[in-house]
């Protein structure tokens, strides 16, 4: 189940990138599946599901949703798994129901330090459309300012 016009929600407020413009390799390359990112605005916010469905995994960096057969990953920031949860707020559960826009993780993306160990980290946010074709998400959405709940981007 997602929204009925298969509309891929943003998970939080900020400015809408390139999934290219993500300081990482492995999503820059859409190696995880296509989708975009968010800059999100700073300060302490609630990270909202994309899509209504099934929560595969929930982590205090990360998680899946699974709806209607499509996977959504919402990865709150790069290289914050280093963090080991500090500074995330998790409100969800692993195996539960979701509508588009419950409330999944809170945290405050202008608290990151800004490297964890050796890795640079960064506060965007990768949307990905899980085991999607590479280059199958487009949106008018790139270089706007977006509120959490907002249209992202539609499934192909």
């Amino acid at each position: 189940m997602t929204s009925p016009d298969r509309t891929v929600l943003a998970p939080c407020p900020g400015r809408v990138v390139a999934m290219a413009d993500v300081p990482d390799p492995v999503f820059a390359e859409e190696m995880v599946g296509p989708g975009v990112a968010i800059e999100p605005s700073g300060g302490r916010t609630t990270v909202v599901s994309p899509i209504a469905g099934k929560v595969l995994k929930v982590l205090p960096h990360a998680f899946v949703v699974l709806g209607d057969g499509v996977g959504v990953l919402v990865h709150l920031g790069i290289n914050t798994v280093r963090l080991e949860g500090e500074g995330f707020e998790v409100l969800a559960s692993q195996g539960a129901e979701v509508a588009a826009g419950d409330p999944m993780i809170t945290w405050d993306p202008s608290a990151l330090p800004p490297s964890a160990g050796d890795q640079d980290v960064s506060p965007v946010v990768p949307v990905v459309l899980m085991d999607g074709v590479k280059g199958s998400v487009t949106t008018d959405a790139l270089g706007s300012a977006v509120a959490a709940g907002d249209p992202l981007f539609a499934l192909p």
